[in-house]
């Protein structure tokens, strides 16, 4: 007699879908690359083999070795991020590479090329894999919730650390290694969620409870939380205002790292009292800070006015950061330029290697999505919107599929990150928000932000491996209950 233990995922592999996905989304690279190629040259790019087949290569590589270690996984996960990180890798190697193969469009003393993306996603991809394979169990990382929150706090600092931190377009976010730079606050956000995981399955009941409603007539319109339970939102929002917008003026960080918090502890809580809470300490704080940070001043007075021809290193501007960060992105410049090359994209874009992004200061990092919104329109950015936009859906299915508190918050978490980093990047080219300086996850240049979203893929595919696996099934024979796995 035996009795199956069921799960919340009917128990299918779906690898096969998966291969089928992933040699799409290996195919829309190589097109892309053909497209700009023959956009100007009018044959294909000597180099596309160099590109495609390593490309390939890595991206079925990672497919067998999920195939064998974590065949139960999300069968979208792999083929989404290799679109994405394909799609990066064509772009850079359009804005980067296609221009020098004809005289007129080469630039002198060029040294940037997008094979360094490629090397960068070859060992991000390493990394993918072992953490695959080595974290079997990602609910052992709640043992340490404090030492990984630390860390966390430890990674955001190190940027002010003298002789080891400096800055990039007037924010404080690197490192210098000497032989490379990095970007320490990348890996500090899912240290961060891990850490908020492990506390919100702790003191969830702590922080659901209500000390006095506030009620208009009979009718209650908020439930405020105890004073005493607000201790954690007062550290984050101390930390992302003073240490993140104050000393490192990374207003992209602290608003990526305070919304993922408010977005975890509603879904600990299910009080949206904490949203009002936060959200109106954290905006009433930069209405204050805005006279006295001139970092933030200047990205708010771009912002705000951004049309005005005086904003382009004004007084106003020169007066509020020092004039070797106006020159490169204090002015509104490169953010009106962007507009401009998304509107002229229209529905279907002028078509890869047809637009003139190379104008666009930064194209590569924080403005990539204007060159895609000019050379593929609005259709081409609606395919990679709706990429990410699956990609946080299916961490939000599988945190809905986990029998585990933590892994639930845990997956839920690593989802609000790809959600708002994506939000805060697309917002800020397209003038909803202020700039911040972050970038598109797996698209933008960059080794940092490539092998952190590699790294939060890894810990979805292991998580959604370990929820969608047939659960352990009790079997009794005489008095002795045995427990094997299907």
């Amino acid at each position: 007699m035996s009795e199956g233990l069921t799960t919340a995922l009917p128990p299918v592999k779906r690898r096969n879908a998966e291969l089928v996905m992933l040699l799409l989304a290996i195919g829309i690279t190589m097109f892309a690359m053909i497209s700009a190629g023959l956009a100007y040259t009018g044959e294909l790019p000597p180099s596309l083999f160099m590109y495609a087949v390593p490309f390939a290569g890595m991206a079925l590589l990672a497919h067998v070795f999920i195939r064998f270690f974590a065949p139960y996984a999300d069968p979208l996960l792999l083929p989404l991020a290799t679109l994405l990180n394909g799609l990066g890798i064509a772009m850079l190697w359009r804005i980067l590479d296609a221009p020098q193969l004809v005289p007129e469009f080469a630039s002198e003393g060029a040294t940037e090329s997008s094979m360094t993306q490629l090397m960068l996603t070859a060992g991000s991809m390493v990394v993918f894999a072992g953490i695959v394979f080595f974290l079997k169990e990602p609910r052992t990382l709640q043992r340490y919730p404090y030492l990984i929150g630390l860390a966390a706090v430890v990674l955001l600092l190190l940027p002010l650390l003298p002789g080891l931190g400096f800055s990039v377009n007037g924010a404080r976010q690197w490192i210098n290694l000497g032989f490379t730079s990095l970007q320490p606050s990348e890996f500090a956000k899912i240290a961060l969620v891990i850490f908020l995981a492990g506390y919100m399955v702790t003191k969830r009941d702590v922080l659901a409870l209500v000390s006095k409603p506030i009620k208009i007539g009979p009718i209650k319109v908020l439930e405020l939380p105890r004073m005493r339970d607000m201790a954690p939102m007062a550290a984050m929002w101390g930390f992302c205002i003073i240490v993140l917008v104050i000393l490192m003026n990374d207003l992209g960080t602290s608003l990526l790292l305070f919304g993922t918090f408010l977005a975890m502890i509603y879904v600990a809580t299910q009080r949206s009292s904490w949203i009002i809470l936060g959200l109106t300490a954290f905006f009433g704080a930069c209405a204050l800070l805005y006279p006295f940070v001139p970092h933030f001043r200047v990205r708010m007075i771009t912002w705000l006015d951004a049309f005005n021809p005086d904003v382009y290193c004004s007084d106003a501007v020169m007066a509020s950061a020092d004039e070797a960060f106006c020159k490169v992105s204090g002015t509104s410049q490169q953010l009106v330029g962007g507009l401009f090359a998304m509107g002229e994209g229209g529905i279907l874009g002028a078509g890869l290697g047809g637009g003139e992004v190379r104008g666009i200061i930064e194209v590569q990092n924080d403005f990539i999505f204007t060159a895609f919104g000019e050379e593929l329109g609005l259709t081409g950015v609606m395919v990679m919107l709706m990429a990410l936009a699956l990609l946080a859906q299916r961490g939000m299915r599988i945190a809905l599929a986990s029998r585990e508190l933590f892994v639930k918050m845990f997956a839920s978490g690593i989802s609000f990150l790809i959600a708002f980093q994506t939000f805060v990047v697309i917002g800020g080219v397209t003038r909803v928000i202020p700039m911040t300086g972050a970038t598109i996850p797996f698209v933008a240049k960059g080794g940092s932000a490539l092998l952190s979203s590699w790294i939060m893929l890894a810990l979805l595919v292991r998580m959604s491996n370990n929820a969608r696996k047939p659960a352990p099934v009790a079997i009794q024979d005489e008095g002795a209950t045995q427990v094997i796995s299907r």
